[in-house]
């Protein structure tokens, strides 16, 4: 681990000593005049309908999340400040809440209202920022869950470099990290989450990225992606690899649900995915094939200090459930029409079918015997989207989303469990500044 933090280092001066793009510190306007503000007014509900188990788990609540980023100083070096957060009302009495949106108190019960964010301060020289505070990330290997009513939130400091032309570079060390259904800012617990990475674009059809993690006593992962897009005659051809290796800590054992063989053994997982999307005027369509290697599943979000509520996984064949079985082999049918021709605009209409199969299941009493071999899962997704295009209420949208999910009998009792599932958010967004 020290040789890798010393290699990107490395990599960070060298990038600031050669520079090759126009300086972004140079061209700032000041704190006050780059400065931006905005509400994000969120109501939401998500309601499972569970088929065996557990009773139906149903959230309904509003929110106002708050993001305020000052500018930057002008100078060589330019300095600002910023926060995030959200209030929050639960809508009704929320007591079946299971599915990560409303917290809960010391005796289970739900809350009826929150409030939860933190603030940053941030610096820039030339093309590299460091943010030390309350942050939302968009990392493979590190990403804030945000399909929930408020987004999980990291505390700490992250690096980006953008000092060579194409090329961005990113390190980081958090040290909180806080749920979308948790009110403290260290409810999870987290010892340290250190990530590195690197995003290169060759040219502009091709894209590449690598990212890592460690987090301590727990994992180390790595990701890599691979993204090509060929135009034609009447549209586009988009072929997209992505896939993440992690290696367990020992210490980990204890939060591994998939487990299965020598208890001695290194615990790791390989899963990857392939996909094809061809896209013609209204019409979307995309086929992708994922698999798992490994003695585990892609297992996440699981027990405290493990950093990550459940968004970090950027493969494709990922809705309601992400086929992150042990052993699992998954393909995926997607298609998306746009309804701009129809005269529309801003209705998007998403039809997808996932199945997965060939998965390991461990026995719950003794997870180093199988009670399947040859799991299955599968599930059909729809999600209708529509924003407004202009106008007092321009950005605002409705997303309304369904999924229908399936798993034998072995698989249904260790993973989600047979499910019907609605979510409804209305989004209305509100610059400040």
């Amino acid at each position: 681990m020290r040789t890798k933090k010393i290699a990107l280092l490395l990599l960070i001066q060298s990038a600031i000593i050669g520079t090759a793009v126009a300086s972004e510190q140079s061209e700032s306007k000041g704190f006050v005049e780059d400065a931006d503000g905005s509400i994000l007014f969120r109501t939401g509900f998500i309601h499972r309908d569970k088929k065996s188990g557990p009773k139906d788990q149903s959230s309904y609540a509003q929110t106002a999340i708050v993001n305020l980023d000052s500018g930057y100083t002008k100078g060589i070096v330019g300095f600002g400040v910023g926060a995030v957060g959200d209030f929050s009302v639960g809508l009704g009495e929320n007591n079946n809440s299971n599915n990560n949106m409303v917290p809960r108190n010391n005796q289970g019960e739900p809350y009826d209202h929150w409030t939860r964010g933190g603030g940053n301060v941030k610096a820039r020289f030339s093309n590299t920022t460091v943010r030390y505070g309350t942050q939302v990330l968009d990392l493979p290997v590190l990403a804030s869950n945000t399909a929930r009513l408020v987004p999980e939130y990291f505390t700490g400091t992250l690096i980006n470099s953008r000092e060579i032309d194409n090329v961005e570079l990113i390190a980081g060390k958090f040290t909180k990290n806080q749920f979308s259904d948790q009110i403290s800012t260290d409810e999870n617990e987290l010892d340290r989450a250190t990530v590195w990475g690197v995003k290169y674009q060759l040219n502009d059809q091709t894209k590449l990225a690598y990212y890592g993690v460690d987090n301590k006593d727990r994992l180390e992962r790595h990701y890599a992606n691979a993204n090509y897009t060929y135009p034609v005659a009447k549209g586009t051809w988009t072929f997209d690899f992505s896939g993440y290796h992690t290696d367990w800590d020992q210490e980990a054992n204890g939060n591994l649900y998939s487990y299965s063989g020598n208890p001695d053994d290194e615990y790791q997982n390989s899963i990857w995915g392939v996909s094809t999307t061809y896209n013609t005027g209204p019409h979307n369509i995309m086929l992708a094939y994922q698999q798992n290697i490994g003695n585990v599943g892609y297992d996440y979000n699981l027990g405290k200090g493990v950093a990550d509520g459940g968004q970090s996984i950027y493969v494709p064949n990922s809705y309601l459930s992400d086929f992150i079985g042990n052993d699992e082999k998954s393909v995926h049918l997607q298609y998306n029409y746009n309804f701009a021709n129809f005269g529309l605009k801003g209705l998007n209409w998403t039809n997808a079918a996932v199945y997965g199969w060939d998965i390991d299941v461990a026995d719950g009493a003794d997870r180093t015997q199988l009670v399947s071999d040859n799991s299955e899962e599968y599930e059909f997704f729809s999600q209708v989207k529509y924003t407004v295009q202009s106008g007092f209420a321009k950005d605002a949208s409705l997303r309304v989303r369904h999924s229908y999910y399936r798993a034998d009998d072995e698989y249904d009792a260790t993973y989600i469990g047979d499910t019907n599932e609605w979510r409804l958010f209305l989004d209305i967004p509100v610059n400040l500044f």
